[in-house]
């Protein structure tokens, strides 16, 4: 796994301690069984967006907290720069660079999302997490599942979902796809 994924493995387990809950607790809140959640835990496993923001909204605490580490201190505004967002790579597939990082209390996540291309055999992930979904395509092909329904997005396209259904999504083309993604609480 790659150092981000142990560094959010790390805030994870400390965000447990500090509430003083048990892993199983965790697990539950996030869905998972405690096995899956202890391979989370303890670095083993990708943490999907989806499984920390579950966790952030039950606790009341910022994803981007979870995500990067730093709290949101702007409450007036917050600029962020081209290519300039703070930025995770959980998997070589997929990068999040949050586009609102230091703003506090945010009713939306907005992130500048990169998604590798994978062999088209290769099994698409599906997540899940309260709220709706917005992506927009700005570049490249994106295959997108929601439920069972699959829809093929271009450049220009845009989609709002409930993401609350089970979805997930594959580069096309052998090319790498960048999207614009807010996730609305």
């Amino acid at each position: 796994m790659t150092e981000n994924i142990k560094q959010i493995a790390e805030r994870l387990a400390g965000l447990r301690d500090a509430l003083e809950i048990s892993k199983d607790e965790m697990a539950k809140t996030c869905g998972l069984s405690l096995e899956e959640y202890s391979r989370l835990e303890d670095g083993l496993s990708d943490i999907s967006v989806s499984v920390l923001h579950k966790i952030a909204h039950a606790y009341g605490i910022e994803l981007t907290a979870l995500l990067f580490g730093d709290e949101p201190k702007m409450s007036t505004y917050f600029i962020t720069r081209k290519g300039k967002g703070v930025a995770v790579e959980r998997v070589k597939a997929y990068k999040y660079q949050s586009l609102a990082a230091g703003f506090s209390k945010r009713r939306a996540d907005p992130f500048m999302v990169t998604v590798h291309p994978k062999p088209e055999d290769h099994p698409m992930f599906l997540n899940t997490h309260k709220g709706q979904e917005y992506n927009y395509i700005i570049e490249g092909r994106v295959l997108l599942q929601i439920n069972k329904k699959q829809v093929t997005l271009e450049e220009g396209d845009s989609i709002y979902f409930n993401a609350e259904l089970p979805h997930g999504m594959k580069a096309l083309d052998g090319k790498p796809v960048r999207f614009l993604a807010i996730i609305l609480n």
